[in-house]
């Protein structure tokens, strides 16, 4: 029998946490690091003789940073697409990511190198976020005065129009790490993880109004301390001590299914912010 716990909706504001708040976790090493292969892209495209005048930044207003309306979106071209659309963005409210802003608050976008296209990149560590902007200070001057690491809620991220700009995640490392741990426990060998890790526990689910969502955490920490908690609270055996229990899920391809409406698989999905407890966070919200 899975554990279940009350869960309100609308989805609870996180509490706040500063930089010294955050758990510490340790980042075992494993090849490839997302942010360092990101690095050390970024260093090799900016010393490239084949890049010219090209600058290596370009600089953008976003609108949800200057206050501005969003633009309009262009019509659904399948019946039911915007209801998805709004229903994703309601399950990632309350999810930070961090992005480098210059002293304009404008989001600050790195230009590659071949294609020429502007990448918008948002990290789901702080650390890694604060990492990328010493390398982007210690690269162009222009990012030497007032730039800054800024948090925006993922599902704002989503709300952004710009043309000709892709937005890429830098997963947090030491996730994806325990993301290829959990599958190597059942048998996949690979070294590498196809995006940002969520993890789930097919015992554990949140209720609401009479349905069942099956929660999906953006660090693996967060829900074995949920399923602990939980068990203790439901005296059953912690689910987690069960091989199996605990699956490992790319947020893209979760997102991307949801938009095409194609199968219902992922319609009681929810996120959880990092940092927020469901058995002891959704009770105090309840209360």
């Amino acid at each position: 029998m899975p554990l279940s716990l009350p869960w309100p909706w609308p989805w609870p504001n996180p509490r706040s946490q500063s930089p010294s708040q955050t758990p510490t976790d340790p980042r075992p090493f494993f090849p490839p690091n997302p942010l360092t292969s990101l690095l050390s892209h970024i260093s090799t495209a900016s010393s490239s003789p084949s890049l010219g005048a090209q600058p290596l930044w370009a600089r953008v207003v976003a609108a949800a940073a200057a206050g501005a309306a969003p633009a309009p979106a262009p019509a659904p071209a399948v019946a039911g697409q915007a209801p998805a659309r709004v229903a994703i963005e309601e399950r990632l409210a309350g999810v930070p990511v961090y992005a480098l802003s210059n002293s304009a608050e404008e989001f600050v976008l790195v230009s590659g190198a071949r294609s020429g296209k502007s990448l918008g990149l948002f990290c789901f560590s702080r650390g890694d976020a604060e990492a990328l902007l010493e390398q982007m200070r210690s690269m162009n001057a222009d990012m030497r005065e007032g730039s800054k690491v800024v948090t925006v809620a993922l599902n704002k991220v989503f709300e952004l129009k710009v043309n000709g700009v892709a937005f890429r995640f830098i997963p947090d490392s030491s996730q994806v790490a325990k993301a290829i741990t959990e599958r190597k426990k059942l048998g996949d060998i690979s070294d590498g993880f196809p995006g940002v890790p969520v993890f789930q526990s097919r015992s554990l689910v949140l209720k609401s109004q009479n349905k069942r969502y099956r929660p999906f955490f953006f660090r693996k920490e967060d829900l074995e301390d949920s399923l602990s908690r939980a068990s203790r609270q439901q005296r059953q055996l912690n689910p987690a001590l069960r091989h199996g229990d605990i699956q490992v899920c790319a947020l893209e391809e979760i997102i991307n299914a949801m938009k095409d409406g194609s199968s219902s698989k992922w319609d009681d999905a929810v996120f959880i912010p990092p940092g927020f407890n469901v058995s002891t966070d959704l009770s105090t919200a309840a209360a």
